[in-house]
């Protein structure tokens, strides 16, 4: 058999019948993983302020925790790819959740700011190493035709996480405190190592190829027609995100119904996830695309006139809250589809590339927001509506040149 990035490839399905059965078992045991990761990275955005009280620094300083577990991700997903790039892939992620075990138990005994910063930078490292790789996995251990599916299960994990994290955080701030939960993920990342152990066929690396053989894949026009759409969505719609409670009350919500907004957007976030799998399959990843760029708009767009006006309609800023959550999260199974698509000797590695830009997108989308903030939230929300416009833009500019198969 092949190597999993090459049988994450194209029409022919060589893989044994061992691999092909277990496929859709081993994703739910990979999307738990990815549930880990994104538990991770945002759940402590709801433990701030006792985490600062702790530590003995402002909530703002408490808060660099989480900017540089981003940042730390994005730098070190293709470091990781290429240097860890012949390890088995059994082997390669459940190493990858040990160390996000060992540095989320470091986190919750962490004494200073520097010793917590410094074991974000190791769960960073471990995430980089798992979740890229477990999407590429995912798309190796099924037919084709069940890749988009395969994918959603996977990033559904980490959908589910990031759209329920900062909740989340808040209500167990009410009934433990940030230690214990990341002590509890650390857990939850043991667990998952043992069942991929488990349940995951063996998988072999990638052969030898030279770093500057691995990195010609960016030169390729359809790897660098898709990465940049990545940033560019992600950047969007998180342009509200960190302000997502007082952006929808200035919509029109009542401020009583913001656990339900959240829980609302974080509905549609997997809805839109299990939808785009689905959809990708039977359409491709183009098609999803582009509808999810229209309601990102028509969403983005209609909050802030809501804004604008003073209107309080709460019904339409919760659909407004489910249509923002389902556009956000469908974007990413179909351009980790797309990118395998456009190279499937690399996958690991352009997968990885595409976890870089979703958090590079997260990273400019909330700082564009921050920017925005002083202006108001109309401007606010016309800023991620425009950013879906140029988003969409550039899939139509992009998209039939980039196209290998459905991609």
């Amino acid at each position: 058999m092949s190597d999993v990035s090459a049988s994450a490839g194209p029409r022919a399905d060589t893989r044994p019948p061992t691999i092909a059965s277990s496929g859709l078992r081993s994703t739910a045991v990979l999307a738990l993983g990815t549930f880990a990761v994104g538990t991770d990275a945002f759940v402590v955005a709801g433990f701030l302020p006792a985490m600062s009280a702790s530590l003995g620094v402002s909530a703002a300083t408490a808060g660099q925790s989480v900017t540089v577990f981003a940042l730390s991700y994005a730098v070190l997903a293709p470091v990781v790819s290429t240097l860890a790039a012949r390890v088995p892939r059994r082997l390669l992620l459940v190493t990858a959740l040990l160390v996000l075990a060992a540095a989320n138990l470091g986190s919750a005994l962490a004494p200073t700011l520097p010793v917590l910063l410094a074991t974000r930078v190791l769960a960073a490292a471990g995430a980089a190493g798992y979740t890229p790789n477990a999407g590429a996995v995912s798309a190796a251990l099924v037919r084709p035709e069940q890749r988009g599916r395969a994918l959603a299960v996977v990033i559904g994990g980490l959908t589910v996480a990031t759209a329920l994290g900062v909740p989340l955080g808040t209500l167990l701030n009410q009934i433990t405190d940030w230690r214990t939960v990341l002590a509890a993920v650390a857990l939850l990342c043991l667990l998952v190592a043992a069942g991929v152990r488990l349940v995951m066929p063996a998988l072999p690396g990638a052969p030898r190829t030279p770093f500057r053989q691995r990195l010609a894949v960016l030169r390729r026009p359809a790897v660098l027609g898709v990465l940049p759409l990545t940033t560019l969505g992600m950047a969007s719609c998180y342009t509200i995100y960190a302000y997502s409670i007082p952006a929808l009350q200035a919509a029109g919500s009542p401020v009583g119904w913001a656990g339900l907004m959240l829980f609302l957007y974080g509905a549609g976030a997997v809805a839109g996830n299990l939808y785009a799998g689905y959809a990708i399959d039977r359409w491709g990843p183009v098609p999803l695309l582009t509808g999810a760029y229209v309601l990102m708009a028509v969403v983005l767009a209609a909050g802030g006139a809501l804004a604008l006006a003073g209107s309080r309609l709460p019904l339409v800023v919760a659909a407004i809250a489910f249509g923002w959550g389902a556009s956000s999260w469908s974007q990413t199974p179909a351009q980790q589809h797309r990118l395998i698509a456009a190279a499937p000797g690399e996958a690991p590695l352009v997968v990885s590339l595409n976890s870089s830009g979703i958090y590079l997108g997260i990273a400019l989308g909330t700082a564009v927001g921050g920017a925005a903030y002083a202006t108001g939230f109309p401007a606010m929300y016309a800023t991620g509506a425009a950013g879906a416009v140029i988003a969409l833009l550039f899939l139509v500019l992009t998209a039939r040149r980039t196209a290998t198969g459905k991609a």
